[in-house]
C-alpha cells in the first residue's frame, strides 16, 4: 500500500500543529485505516523511548502521543532527526534514535545532505506500510532563510505530495495576515498543496469572523475549513512541556505540586496527568517566592534537564536551592526525576566534559548522600521494576508498586563512599540503583521517566477511583478527535485522503 499523507504546517511556531496532528491521527484510526504520524526534524527536550530494530531510541514526545493516538506501535522512523538542545547555540543530534556525534558537531546547513536520504527512507517505508501518514511540520514553511535547506517542511510534502492544512493561532492577532503572507512567500508548486487554513485558539462569535475568510479566499483560492475555539485544558501535553501556565486544579485544592522549570528542563511532559486530578494543583515554579507557603504535605519536584550542571548553577543563581533545602529540612515532600535525581546528591563529576563548560566536579545540593558520574554511553531504554516494599515517608504509597517508565541519562549514581563509612547512608528503593531515598524518607530520587503516567502509581499515590476516575491517554485522544470533528467543515477530513 501507499499511504495517503495529510500534513499539519504553521504559521508560526504554537500555532497548534502537534494537537492537531495528534487528533487527525486518532480521527482517521477511528474510521478503521491504518495510520502512522511522522516530523521529519523535532527540537525538543521532551523525548521518549521507543523501538529501535532489536533495541531502544528516542524519538520526540509528540510523535509518541501522535502514534498511540493513531493505534500504533511508536518507532524511531517516525522522527528520524531530533534535536535536543543543550545550550543556546548547540544541539545533540540524535539520528534515528541514537546519538550522532558527528552530525552534533557539524553546522546546522551542512546537516541537510547528511539526513534528507535518511529522512525519506524513514517516511517511504511508513507509506508502504500505512493507509494513512499524519505529518507535523515545524515552526513555519515561509521561513525562506532556510528554504534552501529544508528536511521537514515543504519538501517533505513535496515528496509524498501530501494533502497540507495551515494552521495559525488566531488569539496572538494577525491571524490572516500570517496565513496571507505565509501562502504568498511559498513557490507555486508548494501553494498548491495547501487544501484549507486552521484558525485555532478563537474565543468569541465565529460570525464576527466575516468577510474575512471569504475575503482570503478570494486572495488566494484556499478555504478556512475550520474555527477551533479555545480549549485550555483538553489533557495533552503541549510538545515543549509547558502545557498551561496557569496554576488551576480541578475542585478544592488538596495537594501542590511545584515543579522547578530550569532553562533545559527536560520531559515536563510526563506531569500532564497531574493536571487531571481533582484537587491537585501544578504550579510552574522559577523563583523562590513561588514556593512561600508550601505545605510539608506539599511537592517540590526537581525534573529531567539536558543540561545538569548548567541548571544546577541556574537554580543557586535564583536562590531556589536554598528553599528546596529548607522544604527538605522540614519534613516536606521532595522529589528528583534523573538529573533532579542527580541534582540531589553530595557531587556532579565530569571527567569527559559532557556537561560542556561544567568540566570537572560540582557540589549537588546535598540532600541525598550520593555521587554521579556523567559517561560517554547513553543510557536509552523501557524500564519495567518495582519500589522496595520498605519506602517511607510521604512516597509510602509506593511501598511495593509494580511501575513502567523509560530512562534516558549520561550519568550514573551511586553512594558517596566517604559519606557511607561514617554512617550516611542513601536507601536504594528500586533495584539496580534506579531510585534512592533519604533517611527520613521525604526525599526521594529515581531515573524512571514516567511514574505519573502509570495507572498503578496514580492509583497508589491519589487513589482514583470509578467516582473519581483519572482520565486516560486514550480518553484524550478521543475527545480530540470528537472535538475536530465538530468543528471542521462536513467532508473535509474525508477529501484530504481522497
Amino acid at each position: 500500500m501507499t499511504a495517503k499523507c495529510v500534513m499539519v504546517l504553521g504559521t508560526t511556531s504554537g500555532a497548534g500543529k502537534s494537537w492537531l496532528a495528534t487528533a487527525l491521527c486518532r480521527h482517521y484510526a477511528r474510521q478503521g485505516l491504518k495510520v502512522a504520524p511522522f516530523k521529519a526534524q523535532n527540537m525538543s527536550n521532551n523525548a521518549r523511548v521507543v523501538a529501535c530494530g532489536n533495541s531502544q531510541g528516542e524519538i520526540g514526545s509528540a510523535q509518541y502521543f501522535q502514534a498511540l493516538a493513531a493505534r500504533a506501535l511508536p518507532d524511531v522512523r517516525m522522527n528520524p532527526l531530533l534535536l535536543k538542545p543543550e545550550r543556546d547555540t548547540h544541539s545533540q543530534v540524535v539520528l534515528m534514535g541514537q546519538v550522532d556525534e558527528a552530525l552534533s558537531r557539524m553546522a546546522w546547513r551542512g546537516r541537510s545532505a547528511s539526513v534528507w536520504p535518511v529522512i525519506v527512507r524513514a517516511l517511504d517505508e511508513l507509506r508502504a506500510e500505512n493507509d494513512v501518514v499524519v505529518i507535523e511540520g515545524a515552526g513555519s514553511p515561509a521561513e525562506i532563510n532556510l528554504s534552501d535547506s529544508d528536511i521537514v517542511n515543504m519538501r517533505v510534502a513535496l515528496h509524498c505530495n501530501a494533502a497540507c492544512l495551515l494552521v495559525t493561532d488566531i488569539d496572538r492577532g494577525g491571524a490572516f495576515a500570517h496565513l496571507y503572507g505565509t501562502w504568498a512567500l511559498l513557490p507555486e508548486p508548494e501553494r498548491a498543496l495547501i487544501k484549507g487554513y486552521v484558525l485555532n485558539k478563537f474565543r468569541g462569535d465565529a460570525s464576527l469572523l466575516a468577510p474575512a475568510p471569504q475575503m482570503l479566499r478570494d486572495l488566494t483560492g484556499i478555504p478556512t475549513v475550520a474555527t477551533l475555539p479555545m480549549w485550555w485544558q483538553h489533557g495533552l501535553p503541549e510538545e515543549d512541556g509547558i502545557f498551561d501556565d496557569r496554576s488551576t486544579a480541578r475542585g478544592a485544592v488538596t495537594l501542590t505540586v511545584a515543579v522547578i522549570v530550569y532553562p533545559h528542563f527536560s520531559n515536563l511532559d510526563e506531569f500532564q496527568p497531574l493536571k487531571n486530578i481533582p484537587g491537585v494543583r501544578l504550579l510552574w515554579v522559577r523563583s523562590p517566592a513561588q514556593l512561600v507557603g508550601l505545605a510539608a504535605t506539599d511537592w517540590i519536584i526537581l525534573p529531567g534537564s539536558k543540561h545538569t550542571s548548567g541548571d544546577l548553577a541556574w537554580l543557586r543563581q535564583q536562590g531556589l536551592d536554598g528553599a528546596v533545602a529548607r522544604h527538605a529540612g522540614q519534613g516536606g515532600a521532595v522529589l528528583g526525576i534523573c538529573a533532579g535525581l542527580q541534582m540531589l546528591g553530595e557531587a556532579l563529576i565530569d571527567p569527559l566534559g559532557l556537561e560542556h563548560a561544567y568540566l570537572g566536579n560540582a557540589p549537588g545540593l546535598g540532600l541525598l548522600p550520593l555521587i554521579t558520574v556523567f559517561e560517554a554511553d547513553k543510557t536509552v531504554r523501557r524500564t519495567h521494576t518495582c519500589f522496595d516494599a520498605g519506602l517511607r515517608g510521604p512516597w509510602a504509597a509506593l511501598a511495593g508498586v509494580p511501575v513502567a517508565g523509560y530512562e534516558i541519562h549520561h550519568g550514573q549514581t551511586q553512594q558517596h563512599a566517604a559519606m557511607a563509612q561514617g554512617g550516611d547512608l542513601a536507601r536504594a528503593v528500586m533495584p539496580g540503583g534506579l531510585a534512592w531515598q533519604n533517611g527520613a524518607g521525604n526525599v526521594l530520587g529515581l531515573y524512571l521517566h514516567g511514574l505519573f503516567e502509570d495507572p498503578a502509581a496514580l492509583q497508589a499515590l491519589f487513589g482514583a477511583s470509578p467516582s473519581t476516575p483519572v482520565p486516560t491517554l486514550d480518553a484524550v485522544f478521543d475527545g480530540l478527535a470528537d472535538f475536530i470533528e465538530r468543528h471542521f467543515e462536513p467532508g473535509v477530513l474525508s477529501t484530504l485522503i481522497a
